[in-house]
């Protein structure tokens, strides 16, 4: 049992005046056992047990992270968790809490689960792989890479020429588009002959990373991944494509997860179902160095919200909802018609429902309409663009036909590198075009829709809808304008964000932030945003959809990986912490910190995130900001001509390939592409040395307007990440980390963790870190950034979407589960299995919160 005191929760007997001294005691001598671990933390010579630990005696939530792994060493003291500090801020409040629970409560009775629910899985012993099983795999991986690219390289070979052949613009464009159809053909079916042919059905089983059978899932699971259908997520085809993989999805069933299930078998949704963006359902997970799959048994009408994890044996009833940043822990059941929430998730208290949108109506006839006229603008447009286009450039541009099919001897002269470099410098004329289409036609399209109207799926208004979110969400003028000056220029001014009276600060917002649509998207004078931002404007049901203004009150401050809805409860003043659970129902909270899924209130801010206060505003502030907007102004020319020179190489490299095509045919096309992505791997790797070389990432604790802080900001945008992205779940990922200056050991399996300060993390041996697990080394809160080391040992396990924060240590074989937040300072001791958000030991009975 999680969320409410045990004193709460049960009644007792009248006790014996006896009984009575007895607690008085046992709370007396926990007292001061806790003011004496206290005082030792801090450094004091006396803790007074009646005062707040933040307001009174100016500790933050990094000193009270290591008071709580303090009291966890010590035998004679129960364990303490940091949302039981925050429960009971006094030393005084926490011994009374901490003695008042008793081992004699019997454990209240789970909801009854859906019969067709299924058993959890145990939780295994660390498996490690031996050295020749590793290095086989890497190579298997390896050739699979190599075989698929020379697949790719002859069918471009065989219908360029195909195309090329072609007599008139008519003729090359039908040419275009049966062989952009075929090859569209081939990509999709692909994925689905691999599946049945390497894995059949999928069944719930667990087997090694690294071995032969694993090198099957991983094939398998790139293929369905990478597959163009994935883009057409939201779409009635791409539930078509899941049935044809296996799943089992009923009728009017509505996903908007880019995050495709890969155990495709074991997926299985009733009618009328929604499941809305950024949600993992991949029906597999890793752990201990094991591969394990499971089902995710989704009954009628369900409600899965943005932002949640649902992992390996979990199940809902008809009905049920699941709340936005929650989770499913393995084995855990929502009954019919329920709505839980948190992480793990528990039944709301509220009445709130997270299906805020009434039905429409959309019938099969829509649906068909709508995937027809997808199918033809992909192969009528989009298709022959990117079959075609090529050809119909080489007519009719001289130079690049000169750059990309060069004679006999043009690598010798310097004529054809001059001609390529004229070329590549197509790529600044992008960024502004990019924006002049960003401020204009998007705009002009947002006025079709009105605030609060509810729409059918499938129609004119959702394709509207989906191309303004796809348009104005562009990943590189983002990271561009983030973390400067210029980025609420770009979200005001260009995208259309109300940003009221800003106040600027150089650090408004970070480097990533999305929406649904920016035109109701409202942000409150002075807040600043860390990053990983989503603003929620749309609501869904399967048959339709509603926008939404989303506000976010004035003076807050947003931690990273935030999933605001447009319903969000919080008002002026507010902190609202990393991965929090922003609340929907209640009052609006104003004045306050938020923390947690579900989330619960702790202080605003401490006295330690004021130590900077001085350099906030006056003459020292419009100083050190323009000072600041001259360094950040140079981080972003450094991030363009760092993206020109890579795409001034690959310019090069497809040239050469043309030189070498009459030679070597498709075998130049396939070496080019191997090479674009070895040589960006190293470029990329040398760039980031370069930033850092005369200013290592080191434990920082300063000002956002100390120079050593901007030039953090460089080194989180002016390198590339999106590259780690093809090598996750191979050898290779950790080859780079080590390169890139991770402290990382022999044989960790990365599935798609990101470290944010490479050179911080330290990872074992044999770890296991899952898609979506981030190791961040760094905290920024009201212009005060913290940074230090983060330690994970040998073999310990990361689950899908968990989140580490900076100053922390996990034993060796811990296990963090999925969707959980570890926060600084934390230290968990050896083999522990911690869980939720924020994450503490999950296992055991916890002597504040009653048994689990």
């Amino acid at each position: 049992m999680v969320g409410e005191p045990v004193g709460e929760l049960t009644s007792y007997p009248e006790e014996s005046p006896a009984g009575r001294c007895g607690e008085v005691a046992a709370a007396t001598g926990i007292e001061d056992a806790l003011a004496a671990t206290l005082a030792e933390v801090m450094g004091a010579g006396q803790t007074p047990v009646d005062r707040h630990f933040f307001d009174d005696l100016g500790a933050d939530s990094l000193v009270m992270a290591h008071f709580c792994a303090r009291v966890r060493k010590r035998a004679d003291l129960p364990p303490v968790s940091m949302k039981d500090v925050y429960r009971y801020p006094t030393i005084r409040a926490l011994a009374t809490a901490l003695a008042d629970s008793t081992p004699a409560f019997p454990a209240e009775a789970p909801p009854e689960a859906p019969p067709e629910a299924p058993a959890p899985s145990p939780s295994p012993a660390p498996a490690f792989a031996d050295t020749p099983r590793y290095i086989l795999c890497g190579a298997l991986q390896l050739l699979t890479f190599l075989g698929y690219s020379c697949l790719v390289a002859l069918f471009t070979a065989w219908g360029y020429e195909w195309i090329a052949a072609g007599t008139g613009l008519f003729d090359r464009y039908l040419r275009s588009v049966l062989c952009g159809a075929a090859g569209l053909l081939l990509l999709c079916a692909l994925p689905v002959l691999a599946k049945w042919v390497l894995i059949g059905r999928w069944k719930p089983q667990q087997f090694r990373v690294w071995s032969l059978r694993y090198v099957r899932f991983w094939v398998v699971k790139t293929l369905i991944r990478s597959n163009p259908l994935v883009l057409f997520v939201g779409s009635p085809l791409y539930t078509l494509y899941l049935r044809v993989l296996g799943a089992h999805i009923g009728r009017d069933v509505a996903v908007f997860s880019r995050n495709v299930p890969v155990c495709t078998d074991l997926f299985a949704v009733g009618d009328g179902t929604v499941i809305r963006k950024d949600s993992f359902l991949s029906c597999y997970r890793a752990q201990s160095g094991l591969i394990q799959t499971g089902a995710v048994v989704l009954g009628q009408d369900v409600v899965i919200s943005e932002a949640t994890v649902l992992d390996i044996d979990t199940a809902m009833g008809d009905g049920a909802q699941l709340g936005h940043a929650s989770s499913l822990h393995s084995g855990q059941m929502v009954p019919d018609g329920e709505r839980w929430h948190g992480s793990p998730a528990q039944r709301t208290d509220g009445e709130v429902d997270y299906l805020a949108v009434g039905p429409a109506g959309c019938g099969a006839v829509r649906r068909t309409v709508h995937s027809a006229l997808q199918l033809a603008t992909v192969l009528l447009v989009y298709v022959p663009l990117a079959v075609g286009g090529v050809g119909i450039l080489l007519a009719a541009a001289p130079q690049l036909t000169a750059v990309l099919e060069p004679g006999p001897t043009a690598l010798a002269d310097w004529t054809f590198y001059g001609e390529a470099l004229l070329v590549s410098l197509l790529f600044f004329a992008a960024v502004p075009l990019g924006l002049l289409f960003q401020a204009t036609v998007p705009r002009l399209l947002g006025r079709t829709i009105t605030p609060g109207k509810v729409y059918p799926l499938y129609g004119f208004h959702y394709a509207v809808h989906r191309l303004i979110a796809v348009t104005t969400n562009r990943k590189f003028l983002m990271r561009l304008f983030g973390d400067s000056s210029a980025i609420v220029h770009y979200l005001g001014r260009c995208l259309g964000y109300d940003l009221s009276r800003v106040e600027q600060t150089g650090s408004n917002f970070g480097t990533e932030v999305k929406h649904e649509s920016p035109y109701l998207s409202s942000v409150g004078s002075g807040t600043m945003v860390a990053d990983g931002l989503s603003v929620m404007n749309a609501d869904f049901s399967h048959t339709s959809f509603r926008v939404s203004r989303t506000s976010i009150g004035p003076r807050n401050f947003l931690g990273n990986r935030i999933a605001y809805p447009s319903r969000g409860k919080t008002g002026d003043n507010c902190l609202l912490a990393t991965k929090v659970m922003v609340p929907v129902d209640g009052e609006v909270r104003e004045g306050v910190g938020l923390l947690g899924s579900p989330s619960f209130e702790i202080p605003r801010s401490v006295q330690r995130d004021s130590t900077f206060d001085e350099l906030k505003d006056g003459a020292q502030l419009s100083r050190r900001l323009a000072a600041k907007n001259r360094h950040n102004a140079a981080t972003m020319g450094l991030y363009l001509l760092t993206r020109w020179l890579y795409f001034f190489w690959i310019t090069l490299v497809a040239a050469v390939a043309a030189e070498l095509y009459d030679s070597l045919g498709a075998l130049a096309l396939a070496l080019a592409n191997v090479l674009v992505l070895v040589s960006g791997v190293l470029y990329f790797v040398l760039v980031e040395r370069v930033v850092t070389a005369f200013h290592p990432v080191a434990p920082l604790f300063c000002s956002i307007y100390d120079p050593r802080f901007w030039q953090r900001e460089r080194f989180w945008k002016v390198p590339s990440e999106s590259y780690l992205l093809l090598f996750n779940g191979t050898p290779y990922k950790s080859l780079i980390w080590r390169l890139l200056g991770v402290r990382i050991g022999s044989k960790v399996f990365d599935d798609g963790c990101y470290l944010t300060e490479r050179p911080l993390a330290a990872i074992g041996d044999g770890c296991t870190l899952n898609a979506g697990s981030v190791v961040q080394c760094h905290s920024q809160e009201d212009g005060t950034f913290k940074s230090d080391r983060s330690t994970i040992a040998a073999g310990c396990t990361l689950g899908v979407g968990a989140f580490v924060h900076y100053g922390v240590a996990m034993g060796d074989g811990a296990v963090l589960a999925p969707d959980s937040f570890l926060m600084k300072g934390e230290v968990v001791p050896p083999y522990a299995q911690w869980g939720g958000n924020p994450a503490r030991q999950s296992s055991g009975r916890d002597p504040v919160e009653g048994w689990r």
